[in-house]
């Protein structure tokens, strides 16, 4: 079982290094381009994935794109619920994030390739970033 290497901390932003530590350490086992991954799925910039990532920024993860972390990042079992043992520490009081977590599906598209690794890169996010709006209207609605 995989556990936090961290000793549960008293402080919020230790606690949120905690369970970013976990993160960090599972997106490092991960293959290249993972982090480029969440970015997409998220809707964000890959500066945003950093900061969420990142043990030495503070920024929380907000709990709304933990079900997109543990999917583009392949949680197991055991790495998710070390993971939310860190982040409930970090959060008390709130809801379980696992426990509003929606099932997601993939859909796969075809796009022109635009001949550019920077437009190619821009018409990815604005797709992501298109889906990401439409799922949290479909999901407040």
């Amino acid at each position: 079982m995989v556990r936090s290497p961290i000793p549960a901390p008293l402080d919020t932003e230790g606690a949120i290094r905690a369970y970013k530590s976990v993160l960090s350490g599972i997106i490092e086992q991960r293959p290249s381009g993972t982090r480029q991954r969440l970015a997409d799925a998220l809707g964000k910039h890959r500066s945003f994935v950093t900061q969420i990532t990142s043990p030495s920024y503070s920024t929380p993860i907000p709990a709304r794109h933990l079900p997109a972390i543990f999917t583009v990042c392949h949680f197991n079992a055991q790495e998710r619920e070390a993971f939310l043992d860190q982040y409930r520490i970090a959060h008390p009081g709130k809801p379980s994030p696992g426990s509003a977590a929606r099932r997601t599906r993939s859909v796969v598209l075809t796009v022109p390739d635009l001949g550019d690794a920077k437009r190619n890169g821009a018409l990815d996010r604005a797709i992501a970033d298109f889906i990401h709006r439409i799922s949290s209207i479909a999901i407040e609605g």
